[in-house]
């Protein structure tokens, strides 16, 4: 084969993995539309596909079958918003005064500017809480539900643990069961925050959070 050849070929499999990726986004932007919407259950393929302005062709090329969407749109967003918490927190950092410990005030605007930007997307906590339905009636789809959570929790314990050294603190339980109390109170405050009824459900939640969580995190961790 010429080198002519071999690199034409390249092209044309780049445009075709970008075309792929195109194809696969767009059918993810449709269902979380729909999911949120309508429901899991509720959502027919044919509804996603014609969202998306595809055939149900081009969604078997990419996707088993409508669950195997349901799990990618988790992984898709896991990744989104760990990337986003990494951003948040590189804010927080550069924004807070660092040094050999900070106290519980210093604590409580970190926090404050961490939470400030996470967005609050009510959509997909709506989906979540069906994903986790559906994980608790379905086995195989626990099995990869519980490996996406499995891999959430460890990156963001990752970066719990890379941040107490710049806030001159560390934490007095591993990371991952700092997290777990963290996130489990912090979640119980935006549950009921939608639950109350409250146009602006994260400003509620933040303000309700702002009374215990940075007590809360600054018992967890000591100065070093």
């Amino acid at each position: 084969m010429s080198e002519t050849s071999t690199a034409v070929d390249g092209t044309a499999d780049a445009t075709v993995s970008r075309r792929r990726r195109h194809t696969r986004e767009r059918l993810l932007d449709a269902a979380f539309d729909l999911f949120a919407d309508e429901g899991v259950d509720a959502t027919s393929i044919e509804a996603v596909c014609e969202r998306a302005g595809f055939t149900r062709g081009a969604f078997y090329s990419n996707f088993d079958n409508k669950y195997a969407l349901l799990l990618a749109l988790a992984a898709r967003e896991h990744q989104r918003r760990l990337h986003e918490l990494r951003s948040a927190l590189a804010v927080a950092q550069a924004e807070c005064e660092q040094g050999a410990g900070i106290d519980v005030d210093a604590m409580a605007r970190f926090l404050e500017i961490l939470l400030e930007r996470i967005s609050d997307d009510r959509r997909w906590r709506v989906i979540s809480a069906e994903l986790t339905l559906l994980a608790m009636r379905q086995p195989e789809i626990a099995r990869h539900h519980h490996d996406l959570d499995r891999q959430m929790t460890d990156e963001v314990a990752d970066e719990i643990e890379r941040l107490m050294p710049t806030l001159g603190r560390r934490l007095v339980l591993p990371a991952r069961q700092v997290l777990r109390v963290l996130a489990a109170g912090y979640l119980a405050d935006l549950n009921a925050a939608d639950l109350s009824g409250d146009p602006q459900p994260a400003a509620r939640a933040r303000a309700e959070a702002a009374t215990w969580l940075p007590t809360v995190a600054d018992r967890l961790t000591i100065p070093l």
